[in-house]
């Protein structure tokens, strides 16, 4: 599945630059899980990038730790979090090493092993759908903890990997506010997505978790 110019791998170079830069242009990218049962490959189409010591919103603003560890290291690398008790996100780590700064996957296109997704996410209304939000990728594709601090840019067999794919024009490109970031993180406009794609997830403001009384 890599003979052709757009199923080549990205190389590290690619992540080793500014968050800025790289999160719009990983629209339009191929992440491909391979699987036991085969691979499953999805067209990104929604992203976020959090800038580690700059942004109050990402994991790494206040330090390293164990959580976030994967965020210090080497670029081309995913950092995997499970949040709210219940959901995996998956993130690809940018350059330079030291900086802990990464791109939050947020929605794709399954455009390959479409079955093996729908088996992770039955409930899906259809195929628009399983990967539609950043748990939902990572469920469609099964990324777990398991897969934190994998090398996407490894040589040879890696279970995650990004590929070349068709690059979005700038002009199919948009970018607002990042999705449920609460605080003086919130306020930065580092969600990028691709116009009109039925894929991409609605904007939802934060919202305070209530405790109950």
């Amino acid at each position: 599945m890599f003979a052709s110019p757009d199923r080549m791998p990205l190389p590290r170079e690619f992540f080793d630059r500014p968050v800025l830069e790289v999160a719009p242009d990983l629209l339009g990218r191929i992440l491909v899980r391979a699987t036991p049962d085969g691979p499953i490959a999805l067209r990104l189409t929604e992203v976020e990038a959090y800038d580690g010591p700059n942004d109050p919103g990402s994991h790494a603003y206040r330090g390293r730790t164990p959580r976030n560890d994967v965020m210090f290291g080497e670029p081309g690398h995913v950092y995997v979090y499970f949040t709210y008790g219940m959901w995996h996100c998956m993130n690809l780590v940018c350059g330079p090493e030291g900086r802990a700064s990464a791109v939050l996957l947020r929605a794709g296109e399954i455009v390959e092993g479409a079955e093996l997704a729908r088996t992770r996410r039955p409930s899906a209304r259809n195929d628009k759908e399983l990967a539609k939000g950043p748990a939902r990728l990572a469920t469609a594709l099964d990324v777990d903890r398991a897969l934190d601090g994998t090398d996407a840019c490894a040589a040879g067999e890696t279970p995650l990997r990004i590929l070349t794919g068709t690059p979005v024009p700038s002009g199919q490109v948009r970018n607002g506010p990042r999705t449920g970031v609460a605080g003086d993180g919130g306020v930065h406009p580092w969600r990028y997505w691709v116009a009109d794609d039925p894929t991409v997830s609605p904007y939802r403001p934060h919202v305070p978790r209530r405790r109950r009384g």
